[in-house]
């Protein structure tokens, strides 16, 4: 496709930023940097998040519940941005964050639990129909698979709008199987990402694609989901009120 042919030829021109020497640490960043701005220019608004540190997380709550996790800014939806030099500036200024996407601007994303998400990958991809960027995140059952997908944006009609914290808790979605739509005033972690312990989150369909219409995809994942849950009937779940304060 057009865009995905101007999306490679945009990362072979990205210049390598840096100090001299080959190490795998800097060549790792300058790949990191390249797939956080690749994310920005494909038009998803990001801000800077906590990361995992040792056991818990690099922002200064005690026991934050949600390590690595969630925006470093209460101002985070204000603050995201798709600039190029804004997010350079951040990842030069604190290399180890993490990043979010603020969602409701320019995209919004499915969040399903992985095993109903790697099958209606597969399903959906067999029928021939254009997923879009699709991430994974986190490992094992807890692990989540998402879902890029066109806004819905503002609708005329705010009685045709739910605010998304309503669907989808953002900061515990490894708590919750099943569907969940982040719009409006939510986000997700943009690969790449870091998690406490093992796994991560790493694009699975680049962010290059083009954005699909949700309910193209909305009928394979909500049947993936389906049967997750009733194979997974037993699976105890806590949520946690909404929002988590930090």
């Amino acid at each position: 496709m057009e865009r995905e042919g101007r999306f490679s030829q945009w990362l072979r021109r990205r210049p390598r930023t840096g100090t001299g020497g080959s190490t795998g640490t800097g060549a790792a960043a300058a790949g990191r940097e390249d797939l956080l701005l690749a994310a920005a220019a494909a038009g998803f608004p990001l801000a800077q998040a906590a990361y995992p540190s040792g056991y818990g997380c690099s922002c200064d709550r005690i026991g934050c519940p949600t390590p690595g996790r969630h925006p470093v800014s209460f101002a985070w939806q204000t603050q995201a941005s798709t600039d190029a030099e804004q997010v350079g500036r951040w990842l030069h200024a604190q290399p180890q964050a993490n990043f979010i996407t603020a969602t409701g601007m320019n995209h919004d994303v499915l969040d399903v639990p992985a095993e109903a998400g790697r099958s209606a990958l597969e399903r959906l991809e067999k029928e021939g129909v254009d997923v879009g960027p699709v991430a994974a995140s986190g490992d094992g059952p807890e692990g989540r698979v998402l879902f890029f997908t066109a806004t819905r944006g503002t609708p005329d009609d705010e009685d045709e709008w739910w605010p998304c914290e309503l669907d989808c808790h953002p900061e515990t979605m490894d708590e919750h199987p099943g569907l969940r739509w982040h719009c409006r005033g939510s986000y997700v972690l943009v690969p790449p990402a870091r998690l406490p312990a093992e796994g991560g989150v790493a694009w699975l369909r680049g962010p290059e694609r083009p954005l699909p219409d949700p309910l193209t995809l909305l009928g394979a994942l909500t049947d993936a989901c389906a049967q997750y849950a009733d194979e997974n009937r037993n699976h105890d779940h806590h949520s946690p009120a909404w929002p988590l304060g930090r």
